[in-house]
């Protein structure tokens, strides 16, 4: 058995490194979370350290408490009236934009590669939403600021997008699980879903902003546990009813956000490191689950797939939306391009996995390579073709 100085100099070892490693790779334009996926790799059982793990429900677990923290970071650091403008359009693609690409890319999954309906729709569903991890990694630490608050409008797309794309993960499980399920009762527990989420949140946000900012606490350090208490709680309460957690605890922290709170700029400050710290944590964890042998025998399916999702699925998506919208074609063009993936696919991909769906080592394989593929072409390029298409305001 290993000793816990040695589980802790491995652990302090692998932060530095990994930090360090994502100094250099944002300094080179090499997408910062590719780094922590190949470490999880390496230390892998195909890897170099030879580290054996499969608990795909261990993994769900970390990795919905690690969303739970990057989602309400996300939330408590956008400025409301910096994104008001195009919030519309951002809560458009985040729902209708999300069930597009998951639709146009099922059929294009089940007519070109020849996949069951079902399983098409349900890999489609699972990569269907873009992942505010990424897209936070690029914007945020660079400070890159593009015109007509693009930006703004990606990181609303993306902190508000894994509630539909979830629901329809699991409404999908369902399906394989239960054929004769009919359609309404799935378009009932969508729609159920999203307004619970919505409820939950808009009164934990407000209930707990006025709770922050009347009790007296003797110790500042105190103000961000209780924020971490609030996030989780407002996740249990309402999936406990039927409701999507990850919308309720993105609302709330953008209510908790943008009030006048206690200390706002130290919290703001603890939740970004501590969110920086879950991505670490999730997506060295989500490397170290995979096989990469058994990615090879899905790499020709993948390449196809990630093909349709992002030249059809996405563009047709942003331009369906988009059409009353006040965006010209370069940055609609710019808007398909950065439908980026990241963990959450491969999150979502874990829960055929638990359920014991036929396909499902297949599908997280699937996935899993889409997300590597995306991260690397889609994240790596987005400064640059912000560039070419002259939508860059300035960068600081």
């Amino acid at each position: 058995m290993i000793s816990i100085e040695l589980l802790l100099l491995g652990a302090g070892l692998l932060l530095i490194i990994s930090v360090l490693l994502s100094k250099a790779s944002s300094m080179v334009g090499f997408p910062t979370l590719i780094v922590f996926l190949i470490i999880g790799m390496l230390l892998g059982s195909d890897g170099i350290v030879g580290i054996y793990f499969d608990n795909y429900l261990i993994v769900q677990y970390i990795s919905i408490f690690a969303m739970i923290i990057i989602m309400f970071s996300g939330g408590i650091d956008t400025d409301f009236k910096r994104v008001r403008s195009i919030a519309a359009p951002g809560v458009i693609l985040s729902t209708i934009g999300v069930l597009i690409t998951a639709i146009a890319t099922g059929l294009f999954i089940h007519y070109i590669i020849g996949l069951d309906i079902i399983v098409s729709l349900l890999i489609g569903s699972i990569i269907s939403a873009t992942d505010v991890a990424a897209v936070f990694s690029i914007f945020r630490p660079s400070n890159l600021k593009l015109k007509n608050n693009l930006d703004g409008l990606l990181e609303i797309e993306s902190a508000t997008n894994d509630p539909m794309a979830y629901v329809l993960t699991t409404s999908f499980i369902y399906l394989a699980l239960h054929p004769t399920t009919s359609v309404e009762s799935i378009i009932f527990l969508l729609i159920q879903s999203l307004v619970i989420g919505l409820i939950i949140g808009y009164f934990s946000g407000k209930l707990s902003a006025k709770l922050i900012n009347f009790i007296n606490l003797n110790s500042r350090g105190l103000y961000p546990v209780l924020l971490i208490g609030v996030a989780i709680l407002t996740f249990a309460c309402a999936e406990l009813i039927g409701g999507n957690g990850f919308l309720a605890v993105y609302i709330s922290s953008l209510l908790i956000g943008n009030s006048v709170l206690v200390n706002k700029r130290s919290q703001i400050n603890f939740f970004d490191g501590l969110a920086w710290l879950m991505q670490i944590t999730m997506f060295i964890i989500l490397g170290l689950l995979v096989f990469p042998k058994q990615l090879l025998p899905t790499a020709g399916i993948s390449l196809i797939i990630a093909i349709g999702l992002i030249l059809i699925a996405r563009p047709l998506s942003v331009f369906l939306c988009l059409i009353p919208s006040k965006f010209n074609l370069k940055e609609k063009v710019f808007l398909s391009w950065t439908g980026i993936k990241g963990a959450v696919p491969i999150v979502f991909a874990t829960y055929p996995l638990v359920a014991n769906i036929s396909d499902a080592p297949m599908i997280f394989n699937i996935v899993f390579f889409i997300t590597i593929i995306s991260v690397i072409l889609q994240g790596s390029t987005v400064k640059f073709l912000a560039k070419k298409l002259n939508l860059i305001e300035n960068i600081k």
